[in-house]
């Protein structure tokens, strides 16, 4: 699964060929094709295999900041170099194939969805937050937008200096409108609990 991530970073969708990956991974391509009858099967199961295995990098990360007086910059910043990794290349590179290839499209789209939805859960997660405030909802998938997009301008730069202005200043902003959403929660709570008392 590693020589397929890697193909598609150093590659390219284009370059990223069965016999590349087989040949690369030290197995048969009887082997592979029996497991990944086609090119599209084999990267999408690669990069959501490499996305599992970093997420649970991600969540060892997280736990070692639990006690951090900036912990919201901590896991922004964690969230953000989990979008510049390797693994954000890789899906980049399938989704920007997907767009005109409709095999690829196909499986690409359910995976998009998987991904999407466990970096929500996991950002939730590191962020200590409920998400069931429609306001925490958007916060957290801001947080994760705006990663997303650190990780696009840092595709053809390194453009670490900048992003680490930007984690931090969107800490800050993420804390704050974190805070007001609690605080809007225990008004209306508080406000709920009168108007039960009359």
């Amino acid at each position: 699964m590693v020589a397929t991530v890697e193909c598609l970073v150093e590659r390219g969708w284009a370059g990223t060929t069965t016999t590349l990956v087989a040949e690369r991974a030290g197995v048969s391509r009887g082997a592979q094709l029996h497991h990944f009858p086609t090119r599209a099967e084999l990267v999408t199961a690669a990069v959501e295999h490499v996305g599992a295995e970093s997420v649970q990098v991600l969540r060892e990360r997280a736990a070692e900041i639990s006690g951090s007086d900036e912990r919201t910059v901590a896991v922004v910043g964690l969230i953000a170099d989990f979008f510049a990794s390797p693994l954000f290349t890789a899906a980049l590179e399938l989704w920007v194939a997907a767009r005109t290839d409709a095999e690829l499209h196909k499986v690409v789209l359910p995976l998009q969805a998987r991904l999407g939805r466990e970096t929500h859960r996991l950002a939730v997660e590191l962020l200590g937050v409920d998400d069931s405030d429609a306001a925490v909802r958007v916060a957290v998938q801001t947080t994760l937008d705006l990663a997303r997009g650190l990780a696009l301008a840092a595709q053809l730069s390194d453009d670490t200096r900048r992003r680490e202005r930007i984690v931090r200043h969107w800490a800050r902003t993420l804390d704050r409108d974190l805070a007001n959403a609690a605080a809007h929660k225990r008004t209306d709570q508080q406000t709920s609990e009168d108007e039960g008392n009359r």
